[in-house]
């Protein structure tokens, strides 16, 4: 269920700001926002892929998650 859902959002990335694979996966890998997707408890990896891109995308923009 999270692969599916970080493959999602690595596509997400990847239309939205025209970046590689590479440099998609690993900004996505590398934010805050999957670590707290691959905590079980916040239950992030329940809710749908774009509910997580727009926390993903606010991040980017943000330097944070809001």
């Amino acid at each position: 269920m999270i692969d599916a859902l970080i493959e999602r959002l690595v596509l997400l990335v990847m239309d939205d700001f025209k970046l590689s694979l590479l440099d998609a996966l690993s900004l996505v890998y590398n934010s805050q926002l999957y670590e707290k997707i691959t905590d079980l408890e916040t239950g992030l990896y329940y809710q749908s892929a774009l509910y997580n891109y727009e926390l993903l995308r606010k991040e980017i923009t943000l330097g944070k998650i809001a």
